[in-house]
């Protein structure tokens, strides 16, 4: 058996607790009588996240679920063998199912033929899915559901407490999670989102990825301002709302002049 290390009361996160890094970010959260797993991460590094439950001396039959915060394969490869290992419910927000369930390679960035990366992604079940404003109870801790979409549109966060479980929402550097069209980005609800964690009384966020830390005020507004200024820049695509030069160009051409 090995000490848990908990990052704080009723959490252990499991690179820290492994003291090395081991891909996203797991957390597990204890609740006395049983517990739950925030994503699982990549199959490689699965049966060493399980071989730590077990030295922590969990009972692997005391999972009552596994929280896939969205459908991305760094979250998600290893989902399906912890599931049937652990012989625990799935859940995740409605608009990932589909893609965990097909095991949508490219939804999922499973596969990017242009940079010649394919990953291996089997199918998973989803046995629940939660939606906005939801209470899971994990033995004598409650996590509440909360829909942040904008770096997809299924992307989950979970408070408990001062606490916020914030996905890809925001990392500690202020940058965020991926923007693809493809992935069904959107910039306008990203805003919305990290507004929504801004302007709440949550105290420290615990990210999908990196080192937790305390929420910075003026970091997030920074990043919610640098955001805003993508929905009308090209940089992004079709994730963008408009593109102000076009229309500063269609006036040139019409008056048959350049601005130089």
């Amino acid at each position: 058996m090995i000490e848990r290390r908990y990052v704080f009361p009723g959490v252990i996160e499991m690179n820290y607790q492994a003291k090395r890094r081991m891909g996203v970010n797991i957390y597990l959260i204890d609740g006395g009588s049983e517990f739950a797993l925030i994503d699982v991460g990549f199959l490689d590094e699965l049966a060493d996240v399980l071989e730590l439950i077990r030295q922590m001396d969990f009972s692997l039959s005391a999972c009552k679920m596994i929280i896939a915060t969205h459908a991305d394969v760094d979250h998600t490869q290893g989902l399906s063998r912890a599931r049937d290992v652990l012989k625990c419910e799935v859940a995740a927000h409605p608009k990932s199912v589909a893609a965990i369930e097909s095991a949508d390679e490219v939804f999922t960035y499973a596969r990017i033929d242009a940079q010649g990366i394919h990953l291996p992604i089997t199918p998973c079940k989803v046995d629940r899915v939660i939606n906005e404003g939801e209470l899971l109870k994990i033995g004598n801790r409650t996590l509440q559901v909360w829909s942040t979409p904008g770096h997809t549109d299924g992307q989950l966060a979970l408070r408990m407490g001062n606490l916020l479980f914030s996905g890809d929402n925001i990392f500690r550097d202020g940058c965020v999670g991926v923007i693809d069209a493809h992935h069904g980005s959107s910039l306008v609800d990203f805003v919305a989102s990290l507004s929504r964690i801004l302007s709440s009384d949550v105290e420290y966020l615990l990210p999908s990825h990196g080192p937790i830390f305390k929420k910075n005020d003026k970091l997030i507004a920074a990043t919610i301002a640098r955001l805003e200024s993508y929905t009308h820049m090209s940089d992004f695509g079709t994730c963008a709302v408009d593109w102000p030069l076009m229309d500063a160009w269609e006036e040139e051409l019409a008056r048959g002049t350049f601005d130089f």
